[in-house]
C-alpha cells in the first residue's frame, strides 16, 4: 500500500473547516469510485490563527495514484474551492511505503 501526503494551511477556522467539508463532501466520494483507493485522513494543528491541513491518501498502488493524479504522481491536485479557503499549499505530494502493525486491541 501507498501513501499519499499533501500539505496546505488555512487561515482561522472557518477556512480549515470549509477546506474539510470540500474534502470529505466532493474529493472522498470521488476517489471512492477509483479502484485502489483504500482511504483518506485529514490531520490538522493549530497555531495561533494559522491551521497546518495534510492530507494522507492510501491506495493500493502506483497505477492506481495514476488514475487520480496522472502519469506525474509528485504533481499535487488542487482544486479550485480548496486554493478558495488556503492561504497557502505544496504544489507537489510526497509518497510513502505503508506499513502496518497489528493493534493490542481485540
Amino acid at each position: 500500500m501507498i501513501g499519499r501526503m499533501w500539505r496546505g494551511e488555512a487561515i482561522g477556522a472557518a477556512n480549515a473547516d470549509a477546506y474539510a467539508r470540500h474534502l470529505s463532501e466532493t474529493v472522498v466520494p470521488e476517489l471512492r469510485h477509483l479502484t485502489g483507493f483504500r482511504g483518506a485522513h485529514l490531520l490538522r494543528e493549530q497555531a495561533d490563527d494559522r491551521i497546518e491541513i495534510r492530507v494522507l491518501t492510501l491506495w493500493d498502488s502506483r497505477a492506481a495514484i495514476e488514475a487520480f493524479a496522472g502519469q506525474d504522481i509528485s504533481v499535487a491536485v488542487v482544486e479550485p474551492e480548496a486554493r478558495a479557503v488556503l492561504a497557502a499549499f505544496d504544489d507537489f505530494a510526497t509518497h510513502y511505503e505503508v506499513t502496518s502493525f497489528p493493534s493490542d486491541e481485540g
